[in-house]
């Protein structure tokens, strides 16, 4: 694996940023799953960095709340309860139908190509069974209608959710298609396609109450590997 500090440029200062982006990538791809300790020392030694870059990486995603800090035990991926899946999905419920009928009023041919382009990845991440790269894409085609929507204020909303949703379905998922079935991304794009804004707002509710009940907040994944297994490519 290549070192952060490889990345570098000789010419700049050494920041906590590449730390934060790796980190951040691991946990929302189900890389490194909810619940694992992330000890600094460790991390040091992955990244190739001084634990002075590892504790404000690990300080930036805790904010991020992706991360969980506790004095005298360290940080560990958060863990989220089950209230707290509810309520995310609750919260997702009540701001991406809206966010996904702007979309719809605003989408441009270039913004549904970029859409049905990204479909095409979730089918492949699906049929190869990388759960990782699923959990990721499925996320990101949330975000993609958050961008199209063009309002920044909900997409900020969105964005959040959106990071820690993907620790729930990492945690709690009880089949595969819990990331995202692909038929309701579909008739998402349509909608959004032929600018249909209610259709848009329907299909997106219905689609975060499935996902929901896609989840078991009974089941808690274990996992034997170590830290440095789990982050090697």
């Amino acid at each position: 694996m290549k070192t952060l500090a490889h990345k570098q440029s000789d010419a700049q200062p050494v920041s906590w940023a590449p730390v934060y982006q790796a980190l951040r990538e691991a946990i929302i791809s189900h890389q490194i799953p909810p619940g694992t300790k992330l000890p600094e020392d460790e991390l040091s030694s992955i990244y190739s960095v001084g634990r002075a870059l590892i504790r404000p990486a690990l300080q930036a995603l805790a904010h991020d709340k992706l991360v969980r800090l506790e004095p005298n035990r360290g940080a560990f991926v958060a863990q989220p309860s089950k209230q707290e899946a509810r309520e995310i999905f609750e919260a997702r419920a009540l701001i991406e139908p809206k966010v996904a009928a702007l979309a719809a009023q605003v989408a441009t041919p270039a913004a549904i190509k970029e859409l049905r382009l990204h479909l095409e990845h979730e089918h492949s991440a699906t049929q190869a069974h990388d759960d990782g790269a699923a959990i990721k894409l499925s996320a990101g085609f949330h975000m993609a209608i958050a961008d199209i929507a063009a309002h920044s204020i909900f997409a900020s909303y969105v964005y959040d959710l959106l990071s820690r949703s993907s620790l729930i379905v990492a945690l709690y998922w009880k089949r595969r298609d819990a990331t995202c079935e692909s038929h309701a991304h579909h008739a998402l794009v349509e909608a959004i396609a032929n600018h249909k804004p209610d259709d848009a707002a329907n299909l997106m509710r219905s689609h975060l109450v499935d996902l929901l009940s896609g989840l078991d907040l009974e089941l808690v994944s274990k996992q034997d590997r170590t830290l440095s297994d789990m982050l090697r490519k």
